[in-house]
């Protein structure tokens, strides 16, 4: 069968690095099942991986893809949870085991017609929600789940401000906390991302680095270096910034009287548990909350998918359909 794989690491153009090649049928082992993908929505992790972060090149080809949402042999239709860990082979914190890994990583990524996965990283999808929608959800909109009301804590009534108006957690967050009664701020570069912002439920929005009306409870940054000391600059005294990436690069200067003078809690976060993905799909389902998707591509146009979302003008999550 056919799958899209990472052939060769292009740091520059990691778009380039990807392949459409034939792979075998998965095989099953003890505690997995077969899954046929019907969606699998593209994530930042995946480029990852083309640039070689993580991945050796004796690691080649490497099917990418670890958000998946299909259909098992006997008619389960099924979100994939994205993260595969020791707790699936006997032991471990699925979220803090040192030898956690993405899908593709761990085993075989889900961007071809079939997968096999852990049965315990199934969650029922609903009716409600497409599998194109469903496939969104295990890392990015798990990981804005996470953030918000997990990490940050935040309850109805609160103002979040959620940094990089365009990605794909970004995006779920301002979704999300619109959704849960949150006042949900936002910064982008552009006036069509942060209007797009808007539209998803954004209570105000705010150029990059703006001066805000007022600090806010909690803020969410997945964009790193550029935005960190405006991030804590905009926390209130007592507040919680929580960080979950770093697509704008991962070092960054921390004025620490700051945060010790503020009594500013900073909480790292990445991805969810098993059972906080099925409390974010209970949610979509219960409050009407759907994913926005920017593009949607087949197999055969996995370049150009790939090359959309490293371009860094996709609004929302990229998606592929076998």
């Amino acid at each position: 069968m056919k799958a899209l794989a990472a052939t060769k690491i292009v740091p520059d153009n990691p778009a380039q690095g990807v392949e459409l090649i034939d792979i075998d049928e998965p095989r099953i082992e003890a505690g997995n099942v077969t899954i046929t993908v019907k969606a699998a929505s593209l994530n930042h992790h995946d480029l990852w991986s083309l640039r070689g972060v993580g991945i050796s090149e004796d690691r080649l080809p490497l099917v990418l893809g670890s958000d998946i949402a299909g259909v098992t042999d006997d008619g389960r239709e099924v979100v994939v949870h994205s993260l595969v860990a020791d707790s699936v082979r006997g032991g471990g914190d699925e979220l803090l085991d040192p030898r956690r890994g993405m899908l593709a990583e761990a085993l075989v990524g889900g961007l071809a017609p079939k997968v096999a996965v852990p049965e315990r990283n199934l969650v029922d999808k609903p009716k409600s929600l497409t599998f194109e929608e469903a496939s969104c959800l295990p890392t990015a909109w798990l990981t804005a789940y996470r953030m918000l009301f997990i990490r940050a804590n935040v309850r109805p009534g609160n103002t979040v401000l959620i940094q990089g108006a365009s990605g794909g957690v970004a995006t779920a967050a301002t979704a999300l906390g619109h959704a849960a009664g949150l006042t949900v701020w936002v910064t982008g570069r552009t006036p069509e991302k942060l209007e797009k912002a808007r539209a998803l439920g954004a209570d105000a929005v705010f150029d990059t680095g703006a001066r805000l009306p007022q600090r806010v409870d909690a803020v969410l940054d997945t964009v790193g270096a550029a935005t960190w000391e405006h991030s804590l600059k905009s926390v209130r005294p007592g507040g919680v910034v929580v960080v979950a990436g770093a697509t704008a690069g991962a070092l960054a200067r921390t004025d620490l009287s700051r945060v010790f003078l503020n009594h500013i809690t900073i909480c790292g976060s990445a991805l969810g548990r098993v059972e906080e993905l099925r409390d974010l799909i209970s949610f979509c389902d219960a409050r009407g909350v759907r994913p926005h998707i920017d593009s949607v591509f087949s197999l055969d146009e996995g370049v150009t998918a790939f090359d959309r979302m490293a371009s860094g003008e996709a609004f929302g999550k990229v998606v592929v359909v076998p």
